[in-house]
């Protein structure tokens, strides 16, 4: 069982651990693989949701859904049915172009994969990119099973290609464009030779309804890479993604510069405070609580899928910490627990200041930011925020304020849908970052700690701290 010393958790090795955790999570498949590396590594046991589960006190458990969500907590070692859990949420996926399940696209003289958008993505920002392929195949095995397996093509074999400006004059007043027609990517030229060769290989190896549905040149180097029989694939999910390592960035490295920031970078603090709190002398062994990390996939898109946080993932988690208990244990529970939902915010644009209300304007590195919406688009309350103000009062964790300004629309989290649904207090939280949903975007490289130190007080120290709390 691996230990931390003071040192691992410096603000260098922590910042250089992240940029690993990103560079190796390309996919909600990779980020939950990562995710599922760390806490073995720290004992943490697998569970499966599909088996009864025997829990002990101080136990440390993760169970996954469909590999691409991730639950993990820890059993305070006076946890009773009934008592609280302390929860920090967040999400695995980002926007991105995914591949279509019928890909296979070949037009003057260009061999192409077709895409479809998944989420909200600045577009535009795909265009000219060095982009590679990550997911996850389904392949038949010769006993006649089906594995999931992670494919990760890490170099630049698709690209989305501007045009000219010598054939749209007016490209930089407005860049406008197809979404269907325009974004596209390239494979590869067609090469008579090298297609005959490839198309060969893929009618005498591989099922006539995959040769069909994809490219046989994409076939078989997702079967080169796999190391596997072209004729073993059944499926796919596979996303593309800019090839450009996470990297930190700035006169003084102080910023990430990076894909995937929303949401891998509050994943990634998530689970490291729930491991770090793991650390504290005493601290589990004293809990009246759970602790417990929910990353979902999906957010992106609206949460309404088996593994998203608008199924019932969450509620049956929770039921099954209090089995054994009395009638109401749960309801119970419920009442006495608490979730920061941690996805990221907006940081104070230099050049678009103004889009920001004048009193809440984050910016990056200055710590964690509260989010809070008169409409309820975020889940945060005067109670709620009290929790995390004090906890990081009385820590000296800096926090940070925000409102969206009134003429402009505000975004969502999977806080107000968890907080409704569950009747759970809930607050929504976030690091300040720029160019949100850009393939590059741009974060503090001083807030991970900043996250990380906030969610481990959080988790050794809510349970004593909603003691004193006398709100119904």
């Amino acid at each position: 069982m691996a230990t931390r010393s003071a040192s691992a958790t410096s603000a260098g090795a922590r910042i250089s651990d992240f940029l690993r955790f990103l560079r190796s999570s390309p996919s909600p498949f990779h980020a939950v693989h990562q995710c599922r590396v760390r806490l073995a590594e720290h004992g943490f046991k697998e569970l499966k949701e599909r088996d009864s589960w025997k829990l002990t006190s101080g136990g440390r458990y993760y169970f996954t859904r469909n590999q691409s969500s991730i639950v993990a907590f820890v059993v305070g070692g006076h946890f009773r049915p009934g008592n609280g859990v302390s929860i920090v949420a967040a999400h695995t996926d980002s926007p991105c172009l995914k591949v279509k399940p019928v890909s296979k696209r070949e037009k003057n003289g260009y061999i192409q994969v077709g895409a479809q958008l998944y989420g909200g993505g600045l577009w535009h920002t795909w265009f000219d990119r060095d982009l590679g392929l990550a997911g996850r195949v389904l392949v038949e095995n010769e006993d006649g099973t089906y594995t999931h397996h992670l494919v990760q093509v890490d170099k630049p074999i698709l690209r989305v290609p501007s045009l000219a400006i010598h054939l749209e004059r007016g490209a930089n007043d407005a860049f406008k464009f197809n979404a269907e027609t325009h974004l596209t990517p390239i494979l590869s030229l067609v090469n008579q030779k090298l297609n005959a060769t490839a198309e060969k290989s893929a009618t005498s190896t591989t099922p006539v309804s995959e040769a069909a549905r994809h490219s046989s040149v994409l076939v078989n180097l997702l079967a080169k890479q796999l190391d596997v029989d072209a004729a073993q694939l059944r499926d796919m999910e596979l996303c593309l993604y800019d090839v450009q390592p996470a990297t930190l960035g700035g006169a003084e490295d102080e910023l990430v510069l990076s894909a995937r920031l929303d949401n891998l970078y509050m994943s990634y603090c998530a689970i490291e405070g729930l491991i770090d709190s793991i650390d504290f002398p005493g601290g589990v062994e004293a809990d009246e609580n759970i602790r417990l990390v929910a990353l979902f996939d999906n957010e992106e898109v609206g949460s309404k899928s088996a593994y998203g946080a608008d199924s019932a993932l969450l509620e049956s988690t929770l039921r099954r910490l209090q089995a054994g208990g009395h009638e109401t244990a749960f309801e119970e529970s419920v009442q006495k627990s608490y979730m920061v939902s941690a996805d990221m915010a907006h940081a104070v644009h230099p050049n678009y200041a103004e889009k920001h209300e004048e009193n809440h304007r984050p910016q990056m590195n200055r710590g964690v930011v509260i989010k809070r919406n008169a409409n309820q688009r975020y889940a945060t309350t005067s109670v709620t925020g009290l929790v995390l103000r004090e906890l990081a009062r009385k820590h000296d964790i800096p926090l940070q304020e925000f409102v969206v300004r009134n003429d402009s629309p505000c975004g969502s989290t999977i806080g107000p849908l968890l907080s409704a649904k569950l009747g759970l207090r809930t607050i929504d939280v976030g690091c300040p970052q720029l160019a949100m949903h850009s393939i590059r975007e741009t974060g503090g490289a001083h807030d991970v700690k900043h996250a990380v130190c906030l969610f481990d007080v959080f988790f050794n120290n809510f349970a004593k701290l909603d003691q004193s709390i006398q709100v119904d």
